[in-house]
């Protein structure tokens, strides 16, 4: 019977630098919380510093460790993921994992500084300029790994091109999707350009099934509707897993010295909601590598973040 991964499974990280995005709530701080607990430097990427400060006081209270600190990166502004990306170089030269966490989902139209569609520049295009800006440090880690959260609803994605920012006619939960499925596909191309170009890191992507986090309730409340924070508040109680169970894909992905880059983890029970980490499916357009290298060509295109191995 295959070994269970847990927080446990974790080896000795002292002397490994993270970087973890989103990690002031739900998976991102738990996975913090685990790694900074392992003996890792984690950097905890917040776009609200003074959430991130009051996440960090939390970690050092429950972990008894002071490696963990608190950084600005806000993904939605490429000039922050440019400015983050340099002090990270500067700072710490080389970084062992990255873990391409934060995100917003099912938000009201919106556009970024940019003037992407706030999900799609959020989860996706600040994640993908924000690694190639890392690349540099990434590669100087002895073996490096990308860590890409996406999620279940990538099966319901597609990916515009004809209209990547919701333009013509916006709706929430496809453009999440949409977001999502390009999360993986920039996973996998990742991948394959570090398998095609010998590069010693691994890009892995996972999902957390269905978490009781606080992802849920960002679109109802900028809508206003209190029908659906209650339905939301409802599942979290009696359907989802905890945070700390829905990071454990991540953490599998980032440390289960088996994989070897190209994998898409996830939880193992029924529907890929709840359960032990372990492999999990994707959809057709997921592992789509004309569709990825599209896309990539795009992202790079519009973020002007350019990959040199």
């Amino acid at each position: 019977m295959a070994m269970v991964f847990t927080e446990a499974s974790i080896p000795d990280l002292s002397g490994q630098v993270v970087v973890v995005t989103g990690a002031n709530s739900g998976i991102g701080f738990e996975a913090a919380r685990a790694m900074t607990a392992r003996g890792a430097t984690v950097v905890m990427a917040c776009r609200n510093v003074a959430k991130g400060e009051r996440a960090l006081e939390r970690i050092r209270a429950l972990t008894g460790s002071t490696s963990a600190q608190v950084e600005e990166l806000d993904l939605s502004r490429l000039a922050s993921v440019r400015a983050f990306a340099e002090r990270i170089g500067q700072a710490h030269g080389r970084v062992d994992r990255l873990v391409n966490n934060a995100g917003v989902m099912a938000i009201p139209y919106e556009r970024t500084e940019d003037g992407f569609e706030m999900q799609m520049g959020t989860n996706h295009f600040g994640h993908f300029a924000l690694t190639g800006l890392l690349l540099d440090a990434l590669i100087a880690a002895p073996a490096p790994r990308v860590v890409t959260v996406s999620s279940l609803a990538h099966w319901f994605g597609s990916i515009r091109f004809g209209d990547l920012h919701w333009e013509r006619r916006y709706a929430k939960w496809p453009a999440y999707a949409q977001s999502k499925l390009a999360n993986l596909l920039f996973a996998f191309e990742l991948q394959r350009r570090f398998t095609a170009t010998r590069t010693k890191a691994r890009s892995i992507a996972c999902h957390p099934g269905f978490a009781s986090t606080n992802l849920q309730f960002v679109g109802p409340r900028l809508e206003g509707s209190r029908l659906t924070m209650k339905l939301m508040e409802l599942n979290n109680r009696f359907i989802a897993q905890s945070a700390a169970d829905g990071a454990l894909p991540t953490l599998y992905a980032a440390y289960n010295p088996d994989l070897r880059g190209g994998e898409f983890i996830g939880p193992a029970g029924p529907l890929g909601v709840r359960g032990r980490p372990g492999p999990a499916r994707t959809s057709r357009k997921a592992r789509d590598p004309a569709l990825a290298e599209r896309l990539w060509d795009v992202s790079e295109a519009l973020t002007g973040v350019t990959y040199r191995f």
